[in-house]
């Protein structure tokens, strides 16, 4: 059988040719034995000739270009995780099999990032002050039964839930309908504290939450604290939390708050615990209505 520095000679021999690296292995076994060469060993040394590396010594023969600046390939990435293969090729002066090759080596793959409702920005030392003072205020003074918290949420009047069948193995299953995308429902509005629920509203369909509508609600709010919290309208005052919403920061919302005397929990914008109604009230009912079909008779009711 011939010795592989010889058949490493004629594959780049087959290569220059312009052959295939199937072909070129037939007729290599051809000329020196039927297992002189695998179809597989020339491709991967063709794969090394295409990008220009034509030593034969490389014993591995996997076309990794000795001279590939792998630090620079990290820093890249580095800087920007989302740079483009073809840009990574024109920058590094190499070809896109080099690329591909040297990505894998790292164990890099490509993912995409989940959509978030907003930009976060870098607000930890925000979070961190905010966090801080509230901290030393309850060891100092405990305020937590002060704290009335609200939020809006859609309530759907039909709440599909796709369950599995049981069937035979060749059965088809019932076909679920999809949902409307514009399926009926109504917004509910609650506030509660840590007794339990305060007051909620449920808007009429066409009704949005506004400045104006969300002042008539805090109003409507103050005349439940007064019949089931007295103490928070009479003596300890009331500490309202509510995410940055911009019905919930404008002027006239403002200006209801400062004629109430209220005081508003500090948070930073966009943080993730900022509303916990969204954490510890609809995820439950959301869970509760799953399945159900609900008849609105009076959406505008209020409570």
């Amino acid at each position: 059988m011939a010795d592989e520095e010889h058949i490493r000679h004629c594959m780049l021999y087959e290569f220059q040719l312009g052959r295939k690296a199937s072909e070129a292995a037939k007729n290599i076994c051809s000329a020196l034995g039927q297992d002189a060469v695998s179809a597989r060993k020339c491709q991967r040394w063709f794969e090394k000739f295409r990008e220009g590396n034509f030593s034969l010594d490389d014993k591995s023969g996997r076309g990794r270009v000795s001279n590939f600046d792998q630090e620079a390939l990290q820093a890249l990435l580095v800087q920007n995780p989302q740079i483009t293969q073809q840009e990574l090729v024109t920058t590094l002066n190499c070809s896109q099999k080099t690329i591909s090759n040297q990505l894998r080596a790292l164990g890099k793959v490509q993912k995409f990032g989940k959509w978030v409702p907003h930009e976060l920005t870098d607000n930890r030392n925000q979070r961190v002050t905010i966090c801080s003072s509230l901290l030393s205020r309850q060891n100092h003074l405990p305020f937590l039964e002060q704290i009335v918290t609200g939020d809006e949420e859609w309530v759907l009047h039909v709440n599909l839930k796709r369950r599995p069948q049981w069937l035979d193995k060749n059965e088809a299953p019932q076909p679920m309908p999809k949902p409307d995308l514009h399926a009926k429902k109504v917004m509910l509005c609650v506030w509660w504290n840590s007794k339990g629920i305060l007051h909620y509203e449920l808007l009429p369909s066409t009704q949005t939450i506004t400045s104006a509508v969300y002042s008539a609600q805090l109003e409507r709010l103050t005349q439940a604290l007064r019949e089931k919290e007295p103490a928070l309208i009479n003596r300890k005052g009331v500490i309202l939390h509510h995410d940055n919403a911009q019905p919930h920061t404008a002027r006239i919302t403002a200006e209801k708050l400062r004629q109430l005397e209220w005081e508003v929990l500090p948070q930073p914008a966009y943080s993730p615990d900022i509303a916990p109604s969204d954490y510890h009230l609809f995820r439950s009912l959301q869970n509760f209505l799953l399945g159900k079909n609900l008849i609105m008779k009076n959406a505008s009711k209020m409570h």
